[in-house]
């Protein structure tokens, strides 16, 4: 039992100034690091810190002098600190008022240096370990994410590139503009719409190829496994971007295999039935399904590779239990099959789909988004993201316009993802 009494009010002042509560709680250790990083942090804020929350604030007041971007990049950064100093000076009171608590339980306190570095290494090591990646996700994630969402805030356009013109904030007038303005709202929920059906269609059809594929070829009847596995592993083996560029040419209206070869063989083995050639690049409704089919192709192979696994640990038991119970293939693919691979796989399906959702190789390497414009940029097989990508880098490009989008992009990602992890329980680990 330690005699010392301290007096926990006391020590919650003292840590007011980061260290002095240490230094009272006779911890000298924490104090010296506590009170170095609240030095340190002070004297950022003199230099640097200061000045730049303030840029943050108002992006500028002198053209050609001010450069409006850097000064919301720079205070985004300063913020973001700032937070993180806030965080720990709060941790700091926390620390100082529960070591005072220990004193007068008569709880033993570390006191020496030797002590506190055993117990860090010793009860602190998993925060140590995982210190570096939340620090990492911190600067490498949140920090791009808003800076896009300040972005998002403001006027940065074609008329206001800095350090030219400034950049000021308005607000809310570009989420106002997406959905009141006539041509943006427009393009916005004829973009959406086409997203959406692009997701559900092409991922649905992959992940039902794939599923398909992969019980086939499961069955004890069939034959060369190993055969048909190097096939349907053959659309992931070469690189994507190589592929739809091929599809691209093999879809030409004029000259590709489609049109030229495929059509007339089938006209000449089908007779009775005069297919005519087909508009894939130059009818926005034929691009679609061809972009739908391609995708399927693509995207296939992934879901055979895993449904296959999570079929070989399904056991035989089960389905001969199933057909002694009278049940035929199509209720023991119902019951049996179908559930352990959603049990297993679900995670992985609603990643198809966010993936999808923001698929922009297929949609730009096919056919730029194209044929034809539905308004603001975009092309008639735009998704959001592809339009994101047009709003940015076109003649008059649109950058706060399409931070926006790509705001509203990640909230319904994010909202549609979290809603099916959790109707799917997903990650619920228990039994």
């Amino acid at each position: 039992m330690q005699a010392q009494k301290k007096d926990v009010k006391k020590a919650t002042l003292l840590s007011l100034i980061p260290g002095l509560g240490q230094f009272y709680n006779q911890q000298p250790l924490k104090g010296v690091v506590f009170l170095g990083i609240f030095v340190a942090f002070v004297v950022q804020m003199i230099l640097k810190g200061a000045s730049s929350l303030a840029g943050l604030i108002t992006l500028g007041s002198v053209p050609m002098e001010d450069h409006s971007l850097f000064m919301l990049i720079g205070g985004t950064l300063q913020l973001i600190i700032t937070v993180i100093f806030l965080i720990f000076y709060a941790l700091n009171i926390s620390d100082a008022r529960r070591v005072a608590k220990h004193w007068n339980a008569g709880d033993k306190v570390n006191t020496s240096a030797k002590e506190i570095i055993y117990t860090i290494g010793d009860g602190g090591f998993p925060y140590l370990l995982t210190m570096p990646a939340y620090l990492l996700m911190i600067f490498a994630i949140v920090f791009p994410v808003l800076v896009t969402l300040f972005i998002a805030f403001t006027n940065y356009d074609f008329k206001h590139i800095p350090p030219a013109s400034l950049v000021d904030w308005i607000g809310f007038d570009n989420f106002k503009s997406m959905f009141f303005l006539s041509s943006y709202r427009r393009t916005f929920v004829t973009v959406l719409g086409w997203t959406v059906i692009w997701t559900l269609c092409a991922t649905t059809l992959q992940i039902t190829l794939g599923v398909l594929t992969a019980v086939i070829t499961h069955q004890k009847f069939i034959k060369f496994k190993r055969i048909f596995g190097i096939i349907f592993l053959l659309p992931w083996a070469v690189p994507a971007f190589i592929t739809i560029m091929s599809f691209s040419n093999i879809f030409n209206d004029s000259v590709g295999a489609i049109n030229t070869q495929v059509i007339p063989f089938l006209n000449q083995l089908l007779p009775f039935f005069d297919i005519p050639a087909i508009a894939w690049k130059t009818d926005p409704n034929w691009t679609k399904v061809a972009i739908i089919m391609i995708q399927g192709w693509l995207g296939f192979p992934y879901i055979y590779v895993m449904t296959t696994g999570i079929l070989q640990s399904i056991s035989e038991d089960l389905y001969e239990a199933a057909k002694i119970d009278g049940a035929n293939a199509f209720q023991r693919f119902r019951n049996i099959t179908l559930p352990a691979i959603f049990l297993v796989a679900a995670p992985t399906f609603v990643t198809q789909y966010t993936g999808n959702f923001n698929n922009f190789s297929m949609i730009y390497l096919f056919n730029n988004g194209g044929p034809g414009s539905v308004g603001g940029g975009a092309g008639s097989t735009d998704i959001l993201i592809s339009w994101i990508y047009k709003l940015t880098t076109g003649t008059s490009p649109q950058y706060s316009m399409a931070s926006a989008v790509t705001l509203i992009i990640s909230a319904i990602v994010i909202s549609v993802s979290l809603l099916v992890f959790k109707k799917t329980n997903a990650f619920n680990m228990e039994d």
